[in-house]
């Protein structure tokens, strides 16, 4: 039986007639408030240690969410370089690829000069051969007329 302290206000220890208190009664009530009280210790004890407990338990945890904080903004951090990183490592390759093609297209638009050149010079060539062989053929029909008159 637990008793609450309006249980123990209102308790009344009846008297025997020579020796005061009936002292059974006393001794029967003592039994159950120490049991009560030893109960009630343990309780406060076994409390106390999980109060003990679960303050451990929180501080770890906060430990922990500082933790996970710092690596939540270490991370970001980290992503942030490499987004900052990455977004210079492809402009520089934009850029290098737009060298690149401007040279491609440099060194093309000189190869096509070289090439028109290069045709224009085997076409003055052919003209200057073909003229050349029509002069010595005229020359050598020339000369066949000559040798030959016609009759």
């Amino acid at each position: 039986m637990h008793y609450s302290s309006t249980d123990l206000s209102r308790l009344v220890i009846k008297r025997s007639y020579f020796e005061g208190y009936n002292k059974k009664q006393v001794d029967n009530l003592m039994v159950k408030i120490i049991e009560d009280y030893t109960e009630m210790n343990n309780t406060i004890h076994e409390l106390k240690c999980q109060i003990s407990t679960l303050n451990e338990t929180v501080r770890h945890y906060k430990v922990l969410e500082e933790s996970l904080q710092h690596s939540i903004l270490v991370a970001q951090h980290t992503a942030e370089q490499i987004k900052a990183n990455a977004c210079e490592k492809a402009k520089n390759i934009v850029e290098e690829a737009e060298v690149k093609a401007k040279k491609i297209i440099d060194d093309a638009n000189n190869e096509a000069r070289k090439i028109q050149m290069k045709y224009e010079e085997i076409r003055n060539e052919v003209y200057s051969f073909k003229k050349k062989s029509e002069a010595l053929l005229q020359a050598q029909m020339d000369v066949l007329r000559q040798l030959l008159p016609e009759k």
